[in-house]
């Protein structure tokens, strides 16, 4: 994958809490939950930077997630 790819599939995403209807009762309280609606914005694909890795996150035909390092 050339540096070009690389970059194109990165994705910032802004410092944000969790998005919950009901703040009431956490789901649990380590975990931060994206709707994937906001994390994909429009597209099928994103990148996921982690540990020096890219990892591709994406949804396929059939609207189930695939992740691939």
């Amino acid at each position: 994958m050339s540096r070009r790819q690389i970059i194109d599939l990165q994705v910032r995403l802004p410092n944000m809490t969790p998005m919950r209807a009901d703040y009431s009762r956490p789901v649990q309280s380590d975990i931060r939950v994206f709707g994937s609606d906001l994390l994909f914005d429009g597209s099928s694909e994103v990148g996921i930077e982690h540990a020096g890795s890219l990892y591709r996150l994406k949804i396929t035909r059939q609207g189930k997630l695939i992740l691939n390092k």
